[in-house]
């Protein structure tokens, strides 16, 4: 072969190598783009073990099904969406109990939880709540609203109005919207819900001339309300404020119309439920009156989602409990957001990020905008809703 034909013969090898070369490197490159995406996507996919807490069974199961019912509506969503975060939800039956909710709390940290929705009622949520402050656990509770939920902690917010908030709000309703001025009052003294109300209740409605003709009392095991509605019925009431859970507010209803008494009746959210109760005659609530952040005949499109949803899944309209919840966990996702919480973060660690991003967001929630304080009390505008017909649709004066 001659020198020329060598030469080229080299030079052809050469360039098929060098095209050779150049294939591999672009594979290569497209390999660990592949790559780097895939990572990528694996890194923006955040788990977030939000687990709630609250009475599946017992007396108080109609707030505890309700708070559940509506953090799952919320997971289920923010999982559907397919976004950076998604959410594990779990659910455990305190039944209204103190020492069984702080085993489901131990529970639900053994299984993995990051953050805690709930408890659901406020006795349960004292005594959790205690024992999470130790552990540095954040616990953002739907419904328990007495100040004692959150005092001496850093690590327990509210999405509900606090007792004295609901107590001054409802005084301010009463003589802002042409309601009856002579009032009468019917609290349980044994349980600090419904007397944190009564109180503030009490103070701001004689700032306002609201004037109380009666104030009576109960325990947790009355069941006869007959003094209670003739007291009230007596002193001239036209309106009686209860700040109670709706059990003993069916009662008094059942004995008011026994006792031919038909004031207005005025709650706030613990009486919201009482339609749900079995074998209550609804008609006897007609007309009552509470204080809600929540309706389900709002006409937005969240809300109206939210009930469509609800009644889907669960064949019955979503109270403000419910609502309360689903607010709740979108709320966790945004603080989560913020703090830039991880899959693999302790409770502990997630904590310390969220306590100081609850309080920069602001969420657009079916119970209204909600912002937070360091206190961990919510800020939000309530309304009223009226019972009609056997549901509740915004009051209009």
């Amino acid at each position: 072969m001659s020198d020329t034909k060598l030469r080229s013969f080299a030079t052809l090898l050469y360039e098929e190598e060098n095209i050779m070369m150049k294939k591999l490197i672009a594979l290569a490159l497209v390999l660990a783009l592949a790559l780097t995406v895939c990572s990528a996507v694996a890194e923006e996919t955040v788990t977030l073990k939000i687990y709630h807490i609250g009475p599946q069974t017992g007396a108080a199961a109609v707030y505890g099904t309700a708070t559940s019912n509506g953090a799952e509506i919320a997971a289920e969503e923010i999982n559907a969406a397919g976004g950076k975060y998604r959410v594990e939800f779990k659910t455990y039956d305190d039944a209204h109990d103190a020492e069984q909710s702080l085993n489901c709390y131990n529970k639900a940290l053994d299984e993995g939880a990051q953050m805690i929705v709930g408890t659901t009622t406020t006795s349960p949520c004292i005594a959790v709540g205690a024992q999470a402050a130790e552990d540095r656990t954040f616990m953002l509770t739907p419904s328990a609203s007495s100040t004692e939920v959150t005092k001496g902690k850093d690590n327990v917010y509210q999405v509900c109005f606090t007792d004295p908030a609901q107590g001054t709000a409802s005084a301010e309703y009463i003589a802002q919207n042409g309601l009856p001025t002579k009032v009468a009052v019917i609290y349980n003294n044994a349980d600090a819900y419904s007397t944190g109300i009564y109180q503030t209740f009490v103070a701001k409605a004689a700032d306002l001339g609201l004037e109380i003709v009666y104030e009576g009392a109960f325990q947790d095991n009355t069941k006869d309300f007959t003094t209670l509605v003739n007291d009230s019925k007596n002193a001239g009431a036209e309106l009686v404020f209860l700040p109670i859970y709706y059990g003993p507010a069916s009662m008094i209803l059942q004995k008011a119309a026994e006792l031919e008494y038909a004031p207005v009746w005025f709650g706030v959210d613990g009486m919201d439920g009482i339609l749900d109760i079995e074998g209550f005659d609804q008609s006897l609530a007609e007309g009552v009156l509470l204080l809600t952040p929540f309706s389900a005949d709002a006409e937005d499109e969240k809300t109206k989602n939210f009930v469509a949803k609800y009644q889907e899944k669960y064949g019955s309209i979503p109270n403000q409990f419910a609502a309360d919840a689903y607010d709740a966990v979108y709320a966790l996702v945004a603080a989560a957001e913020v703090a830039g919480i991880t899959s693999d973060m302790t409770p502990d660690q997630v904590c310390e990020l969220i306590i100081p991003a609850m309080q920069q967001i602001t969420v657009e929630g079916v119970t209204g905008t909600m912002t937070w304080s360091a206190s961990g009390e919510v800020t939000k505008t309530p309304t009223a809703v009226v019972i009609k017909d056997g549901v509740y649709v915004g009051f209009k004066k």
